[in-house]
């Protein structure tokens, strides 16, 4: 098989994986072409795999000289690989399949290219990660501490100019207006694309590594700092101009001028530190001349040899038995709702409820199946606000938002955070300490907050087949778990709050909250499946 026959059957090779792994991942790069980079915050993901290329054709001469030595060892990032596709394809988490893609595609490249020409390409395929959103909770939590910074800052700045604000959470309060610190205004959709960019300027930057360290790092106080420069900005030019400065084409010229001006901060950052410490010697890379004779490299010339090594048969072996049991295998069933959250009654024990909805906006974005919203109060007027979503197959996209990345919203801080025992008999909470493994309990997520001077106690959980969970880990693998034992991945969430009432401690809450939960589990047990 000669030079041009050996090329040609590699590229065939790199066809029919390249093929097998579309066919696994078709749905997840849909999603995260239509949904995720859809997003303003990622919107930057479009650009990242040509920028990997571009880097990997950069580095086509040293590829064509360098010689492949295919190597088993590559099966230690494939495998993973795979698992973890099952984990995100039964559990509904993207993210793992995103971080399944990037390990297969890793992995195939260490097979067939080996261990040398995989270093050649380490930095444009490390690249390749940050096309990848943060899984939805990190991205909530990033978000909101972004908001919360970014308008401290920004209000200082505000202030330092003579002008009147105060903060209440995301909001500024300027005394003629408000402005509200969205997620749009938080800086996440700058600080992902100034970290990729501080990347490629130490990528290309001629210096120590410590150096293209600090460089790197500094892209998030860097962002920081400007968007809440841009805050102040909008905040002081209101009383001017108005809400012409947070909207329009003002809003959206403001956010180019962040790279414009993070850019150029970066470059004198570079200058700096170029400055500081002995020059960097420049390193001539390795010529043609280091590399083994070609004849010692050439191919088998007999045709049955085509698909050798054994590495690669075993690869592709892997990748369609993954693709066929994907494709044809149905792992999850939709579980309908016992009985219709519409049914749920408005009266329980003492307690009398009046029935609320949600706007459709909400509910397509939950994309639950289910939910009931009721406003209790009890004989002496305290409310309780009872809350249930019911999912009936936790597919991808379509997963429980915790209430602890949505509580915290419009200014909400938790001031006390964690679980709670309440028994199913009517044992006060303030004995929980005395509940034994012969007292019938559950366990529950507890949380207080406060917002500019309201307080509110919260009790959450999930019902998930026959369980009752408290964060998101544990649903992720038990979902993973029952989807492949069970075939269902249906479950619920369940969130109650009432207001800490002037004049009342945390303790009556308490104990009203713990009260109602005695008395609203019994009847949730007709709702939810088990």
């Amino acid at each position: 098989m000669n030079d041009s026959a050996a090329s040609y059957a590699g590229w065939i090779k790199a066809a029919l994986m390249a093929l097998l792994v579309a066919g696994i991942y078709y749905s997840t790069l849909v999603w995260l072409a239509d949904t995720d980079w859809g997003r303003a915050d990622y919107s930057y993901g479009y650009m990242i795999p040509l920028v990997s290329l571009y880097l990997v054709w950069e580095k086509r001469r040293e590829l064509r000289e360098l010689p492949s030595l295919p190597s088993r060892a590559g099966f230690l990032a494939l495998v993973p690989g795979l698992v973890l596709f099952w984990l995100g394809e039964l559990s509904g988490e993207f993210f793992s399949l995103y971080l399944s893609f990037w390990l297969v595609i890793v992995g195939l490249c260490w097979i067939n290219l080996g261990w040398g020409k995989l270093k050649l390409i380490a930095f444009p395929l490390v690249i390749l990660l940050s096309m990848f959103p943060p899984p939805n909770f990190i991205h909530t939590k990033i978000s909101l501490q972004l908001k919360l910074i970014s308008s401290k800052l920004g209000v200082a700045v505000i202030q330092a100019f003579g002008l009147s604000a105060y903060r209440e959470g995301n909001v500024i309060d300027l005394g003629f207006t408000q402005l509200q610190v969205v997620d749009a205004c938080s800086g996440l959709r700058y600080l992902f694309p100034l970290m990729v960019m501080g990347l490629l300027l130490a990528y290309f930057y001629k210096a120590a590594l410590w150096k293209k360290v600090v460089l790197v790092v500094s892209t998030v106080p860097l962002t920081i700092i400007i968007n809440s420069l841009r805050i102040a900005a909008t905040g002081v030019l209101y009383r001017y101009w108005g809400a012409a400065v947070a909207e329009g084409f003002f809003h959206g010229f403001s956010g180019w001028l962040i790279f414009i001006f993070a850019l150029a901060v970066l470059l004198i950052e570079m200058a700096i530190l170029g400055k500081i410490g002995p020059p960097t010697p420049y390193l001539r890379p390795r010529t043609s001349g280091h590399m083994p004779p070609t004849s010692d490299l050439r191919p088998p010339t007999s045709v049955l040899r085509f698909l050798r090594p054994a590495h690669f048969l075993v690869a592709v072996a892997l990748l369609a038995a993954t693709l066929a049991v994907s494709q044809f295998v149905e792992f999850r069933e939709k579980v309908p709702i016992t009985r219709p959250l519409a049914e749920f009654p408005t009266e329980v024990g003492e307690w009398s409820g009046r029935r609320t909805a949600m706007d459709q906006m909400f509910i397509d974005t939950l994309d639950l199946s289910d939910y009931v919203i009721v406003d209790y109060a009890g004989r002496d007027g305290k409310t309780v606000n009872f809350y249930v979503a019911y999912y009936e197959s936790q597919r991808k996209g379509e997963s429980i938002h915790s209430p602890e990345t949505c509580l915290p919203g419009s200014g909400w801080s938790f001031k006390q955070a964690g679980t709670i025992t309440i028994p199913l008999t009517s044992v006060p909470v303030s004995t929980n300490e005395r509940i034994n493994q012969s007292t019938p309990s559950i366990t529950i997520n507890r949380a207080f907050m406060e917002n500019a001077g309201q307080r509110q106690l919260s009790y959450f959980w999930f019902p998930q087949r026959g369980r009752v969970l408290t964060n998101a880990y544990q649903l992720k693998l038990f979902a993973f778990w029952d989807a492949l034992t069970k075939q269902r991945t249906d479950g619920a969430l369940v969130r109650l709050i009432t207001p800490v009432y002037g004049g009342e401690e945390v303790a009556d809450a308490e104990e009203r909250l713990a009260a109602f939960t005695q008395e609203i589990l019994p009847i949730l047990d007709q709702f939810i499946p088990k």
